[in-house]
Order: structure tokens, then C-alpha cells, then sequence
């Protein structure tokens, strides 16, 4: 044991338990701002209900979040590296716990909105961070072990969004969705004071020009695939309002943001590679020789892949287990534990197998669990289908995820130099977001436009006039399936709520294989990735000396 001094705190800890304990400071941040991405999907009912606010301003609750969290990435992955990551993480869970306070006592939508803005900026300081605390932290066995609990907690944060918005909307209020992670902030916070060491400092500066078309090309790209449903991909389906100006035809708003992402990040690439090759390379926001190593340039390429399958079907499956089951929302919540325990069981796994099994030959067994879930959840659709099915297949996703997340992570991060550690975590999480978000753009897409192609046929086909099932089919994809509740209580209607029900099954069928076709590929793609052998019993021992 030692005496060890941090931060003006003396903590009688082993070194090696040390780092252990800021790794659990490391995935209670990881999984604070992970649960926030899904819990306001859940309680954005209530939070209209009470506080009186129109269908954009609610809109603008649910993806101001994301897009904010997308558009900064590359950013603070540079600054990590020119202040320090535990400096920037710290930072980050104090924005988080301050903006998460001030949502929760939002008297209106406004400030709502900008508290979702900067809770955002919050989780943007948080994710990159926390890789390069973990790259840096552990080595050897210990390192896969690490980004296995990391990645673990995203897998399960994501499945328990859900399952406690549900419980709030149902027995508190929403508030506490925000409230709650206030003492998790000051959990968190401090951890890292107490058991994270001190970052190294890279020498440098930020380019503006460059953080400034980042900024703007990733914002724009996120809120294109987040909006481009909603919308309209090519022309404008619904009026798009914002500071009081209002889009309401022509091209849409989306089809504008993403040509200009297309150009600003093409600017930036450029800009950078300038910059790189320039006698003083320090100037750049990214350093783009990253991209000449082999793990780093094709594991992202293979994440950005992965992400497309991995959690688009999450955002679609509630309104299944909801609208077609019947499942309440705390029920739906309870219906994706299981991919909670599967990331959980895979963590455990992974301790053992870590000085077996190669970091990517982990990844691959787990998006081998991860494609058999999905094909696995469109094979058991149906309109009647019993909770231990769905559990059985979300269990074995949750697996997979559990073991891919994580160790996809340490594979691309695994030759970053350490002075680089920051600006790679924020490439990697860059692509690992915008995989996510084109993922649930192409599976909530297919889904309703499933839904709403499949319903029309087949009220046509059961005889109703062209208008009528133009007119009620309309009425089951804008509300998401929720009025299929009302058709169903009334005997006029009833069969189209059952067609609904069924269209709605069909739309969960195709996403779980269109799904796993994405993640078989992702595996494939990882066949370009070097696969490295699990870690000697030299190589532990070393990393136990240095630890």
C-alpha cells in the first residue's frame, strides 16, 4: 500500500487498485451521458403534457442533444490532448451535472432546449475522454479488460434509458430524469479527483479555421441523418422552423445541410492534410498520418460499418413492444433488460478470455452474437410474440455488443501514440456516433416507410377507398404507431388497428435483417484490420510492473 497524493487528497490505495476504481469513475460518466441519449425519448409525452410546448420545440428536445455531442467530438479530442483529457473529462461531468439541473427546473421549452444544447457539449467532453484515459491507464491483459467494462456500460446504459424513463413517466415526474444525474455527476467527479491520475499535456494550438468547419460539418451531417425522416430527404415534407423563420417548401433543409456537410468536411480534410504536411504540423486539428496505421484507419472504417447495424434497432423497438404487444412504457423498458445482462455477461467473459482470445478476435466473435440476435429478433416477429423469445434473442445481442463495443475500441486505438491519444479517441468516437446515426436513419426510415407502404396495401386490399386508408394510414406512422390504441377501441376500426399491428411487426422483421446485414458486414470489414495475438504472459507481467 502507499500513500498517495492527488489533487491535495492523500488516498491509501495500491496503485493498480487505483486505476481500477477511476475506471469505475470513467464508465459512470460513459454510461450518464449514454442514458441521456435514450431516457427523453421516453418521456418526451409528459415533458409536452406539462409544459405546454409544440411538436418542434419537442423535436428540438429530443436531437438538440446529439447533434451538440456529434458536432464537437474532433474538437475536444484535440484539446484533450493540448490540456490534458482528465482535465477535459472533469469539465465535462461539470457541465453535464450543471446543464442536467437546469433542465430538470426548466419552467418552459426554451430553456429546455438549451439545456439539452449544453448537456450536449457536456457529453461531447466525456466520451473521447474517457478512451484516452482508458488507452492510457491500462496496457496488456488489463487494457481489454478495461474497454471491456467501458464497453459494457454503453451497451447496458442504452438498454436501461428505456426501462427508467419508463418508470419515471409512469410513478415521478420527468424531471427526475434530469435530476438523477446530478448526484451521479458528483459521484463521478469525485472518483476522477480521487483516482485519476493527471494527464500528459501534447504542446500546440487549436485551429480555429479547422475547428470551425468540423463544427459545422459534423452538427450538419448529424442533424441531416437525425432529421431527414422528419423533413424530408429530397423536398420538404414538413415546415422546419427555427428562431422564428420558417422552411415550409422548395429543397429540403435536410438535403441542404447534408450537401453543406459534404463541403465543409471536405474543406476540413483538406485543410488538415495542408496543415499535416506544413513545416509545423502542430497546428492541426487532426493529424491525418494517423489514418497510414492500418488498425486505426480500418477500425474505424469497420465501426463506422458496425454502427449502421449495432443500435437502430433499438430506437424502433419500443414503438413495437408498445403499439403492437401492448407492452406499457415501463414494460417496453423491462422487455431490453436483457441486452443489459447480455453486456454485462459478455464484461465478465471478456476478463477470462482476454489472455486467450485476441482484442479483434473478440470484436468478431461479438458481432457474430450481435447478427445472430438481429436475424434472430426479425425471425420471432410477430404480432403475438411471447416476452421469452424476445428476451432470449436480445439476450444474445446484448452479448455481442458487450464483447464488440468495447474491444472495437481497443483495436483502433491500440498503435495511437500517446501524444495523439486525444485527437484519435475523437475520431473514433466521430465515427462511431455518425455510424450510429445513419444507423437509426436507414432502420427508422425502413421502418416506416414499411409500416406505412404495408398498411395502405392492405387496407386497399381489404376493400377501403384510396382517400380513407391515405387518411388512416397518415394517421398511424405521424403519431408512431400510438393511434392504433384509439382505432382499436372502437369496432369501426379495428381491423385497421390490427393491420396496423401487423405492418408494424413486418417494419421489425425487415429492420432485424436489414440490421444484421449491416453488422455481418461490419465483420467482414474487419478482415482488413491486423489481428494482433492476445497478450503474453511477458507482456502481462511487464504491464502488472508498470502498473
Amino acid at each position: 500500500m502507499k500513500l498517495l497524493h492527488n489533487g491535495g487528497l492523500f488516498v491509501n490505495i495500491s496503485p493498480t487498485t487505483r486505476k481500477w476504481l477511476g475506471l469505475i469513475a470513467i464508465a459512470l460518466g460513459v454510461a450518464l451521458i449514454v442514458v441521456d441519449t435514450t431516457i427523453v425519448n421516453v418521456i418526451v409525452p409528459s415533458i409536452i403534457e406539462d409544459l405546454g410546448i409544440n411538436s418542434v420545440q419537442a423535436q428540438w428536445i429530443q436531437e438538440s442533444y446529439a447533434i451538440v455531442f456529434a458536432a464537437l467530438l474532433l474538437l475536444v479530442g484535440r484539446v484533450a490532448d493540448l490540456v490534458g483529457a482528465r482535465r477535459i473529462f472533469i469539465a465535462g461531468v461539470v457541465v453535464f451535472g450543471a446543464t442536467s439541473l437546469l433542465a430538470g427546473l426548466a419552467p418552459n421549452g426554451g430553456l429546455l432546449i438549451l439545456a439539452r444544447f449544453l448537456q450536449g457539449a457536456g457529453a461531447a467532453m466525456i466520451l473521447p475522454t474517457s478512451l484516452s484515459l482508458l488507452n492510457a491507464m491500462f496496457t496488456g491483459k488489463a487494457r481489454g479488460q478495461a474497454f471491456a467494462v467501458w464497453g459494457s456500460t454503453i451497451g447496458a446504459a442504452s438498454a436501461l434509458g428505456p426501462l427508467l424513463g419508463g418508470w419515471l413517466a409512469e410513478h415521478a415526474s420527468w424531471r427526475w430524469a434530469f435530476g438523477i444525474n446530478i448526484p451521479l455527476a458528483a459521484l463521478i467527479l469525485i472518483g476522477a479527483v480521487l483516482f485519476i491520475a493527471p494527464s500528459p499535456r501534447t504542446a500546440g494550438r487549436i485551429d480555429a479555421t479547422g475547428a470551425a468547419l468540423s463544427i459545422a460539418g459534423l452538427g450538419l451531417l448529424a442533424f441531416g441523418l437525425v432529421e431527414g425522416r422528419t423533413y424530408g430527404w429530397l423536398t420538404t415534407k414538413e415546415p422546419f422552423d427555427l428562431f422564428g423563420l420558417s422552411w415550409s417548401s422548395g429543397p429540403s433543409p435536410v438535403l441542404v445541410a447534408l450537401v453543406l456537410a459534404v463541403l465543409s468536411l471536405g474543406a476540413f480534410a483538406y485543410r488538415q492534410t495542408m496543415l499535416t504536411r506544413s513545416d509545423d504540423p502542430s497546428r492541426a486539428l487532426m493529424d491525418v498520418r494517423l489514418f497510414s496505421i492500418s488498425s486505426f484507419r480500418n477500425g474505424n472504417i469497420a465501426t463506422l460499418i458496425i454502427g449502421l447495424g449495432e443500435f437502430g434497432i433499438v430506437a424502433v423497438l419500443p414503438l413495437w413492444l408498445q403499439f403492437t404487444l401492448g407492452y406499457s412504457a415501463l414494460q417496453a423498458g423491462l422487455a431490453l433488460v436483457p441486452i443489459a445482462i447480455g453486456s454485462f455477461v459478455a464484461s465478465g467473459a471478456s476478463f477470462g478470455m482476454a489472455s486467450k482470445v485476441s482484442p479483434l478476435g473478440l470484436v468478431r466473435i461479438g458481432l457474430a452474437l450481435e447478427a445472430l440476435g438481429l436475424a434472430g429478433l426479425g425471425f420471432i416477429a410477430a404480432t403475438d410474440s411471447p416476452w421469452w423469445t424476445i428476451a432470449a434473442v436480445l439476450f444474445f445481442y446484448g452479448i455481442g455488443v458487450g464483447f464488440a463495443t468495447a474491444q472495437v475500441t481497443n483495436v483502433v486505438l491500440e498503435e495511437i501514440p500517446e501524444q495523439s491519444a486525444g485527437q484519435g479517441s475523437g475520431i473514433q468516437s466521430a465515427f462511431r456516433q455518425l455510424g450510429s446515426a445513419l444507423g437509426i436513419a436507414v432502420l427508422t426510415t425502413v421502418f416506416f416507410s414499411t409500416l406505412n407502404s404495408t398498411l395502405n396495401n392492405d387496407l386497399t386490399e381489404s376493400g377501403v377507398d384510396q382517400a380513407q386508408a391515405d387518411q388512416l394510414t397518415r394517421a398511424v406512422t405521424d403519431s408512431a404507431g400510438a393511434a392504433i390504441d384509439s382505432l382499436a377501441g372502437s369496432p369501426s376500426t379495428a381491423f385497421v388497428a390490427d393491420a396496423a399491428q401487423s405492418a408494424m411487426t413486418h417494419g421489425i422483421t425487415l429492420g432485424g435483417y436489414l440490421a444484421a446485414g449491416f453488422v455481418v458486414v461490419g465483420l467482414i470489414a474487419t478482415a482488413l484490420i491486423p489481428n494482433k495475438p492476445a497478450p503474453s504472459t511477458e507482456e502481462e507481467t511487464k504491464a502488472a510492473a508498470d502498473a
